[in-house]
């Protein structure tokens, strides 16, 4: 089986998201993290989370990129144990059986964006339609098959076609200060 992991290319997740996942956690969409907001009012690095992030399960940190790595049953029932927790720490959940249940849908959803080949990247863009929440995913591979990864060697990309961005950097950066 296959799960998403987080990876960081650059430090860039340091400085556009609030918190930034650690490099190499199990990561899960995490769009229920955004479910009780006005999505069309977020600003700055919550908004930029709602638009691009991947959520890191141990950190509740946020990731631009994912990564299909191989997983064991060990590991996915890790992953789903620690999700529940955080969504009873985090996430308001009454419960942890009812956060288990939860946190099993969620990993399900994870793991059936994991059927291309392994070491395959995945980025994330959310957006809202008529008040629903929309998810477009794009998967990057190296041109040729699986090779050691770079940043820059990414060529292809397959999904949607390419949202449009502005990106407010001048903005972005006025947030650490």
């Amino acid at each position: 089986m296959k799960l998403p992991r987080t990876i960081r290319l650059d430090p860039s997740d340091t400085f556009v998201f609030e918190r930034a996942a650690e490099p190499g956690e199990w990561a899960v969409c995490g769009t229920f993290a955004f479910w009780d907001e006005d999505t069309d009012a977020l600003k700055g690095k919550r908004r930029s989370a709602f638009r691009s992030g991947f959520l890191g399960v141990q950190s509740v940190g946020w990731s631009t990129l994912v990564q299909i790595v191989e997983a064991t049953d060990a590991d996915r029932a890790a992953v789903v144990e620690r999700l529940a927790e955080r969504l009873v720490e985090n996430f308001g959940a009454p419960d942890l059986e009812t956060a288990r249940r939860a946190a099993e849908e969620e990993v399900s959803f994870a793991e059936s964006l994991c059927d291309h080949p392994k070491d395959t990247l995945i980025a994330i863009h959310r957006t809202t339609e008529d008040g629903a929440i929309r998810e477009a995913f794009r998967t990057l591979q190296p041109r040729g098959g699986p090779k050691p990864l770079r940043a820059f060697a990414f060529l292809e990309a397959e999904g949607d076609e390419q949202p449009e961005e502005n990106v407010d950097l001048l903005g972005i950066a006025g947030e650490r200060k």
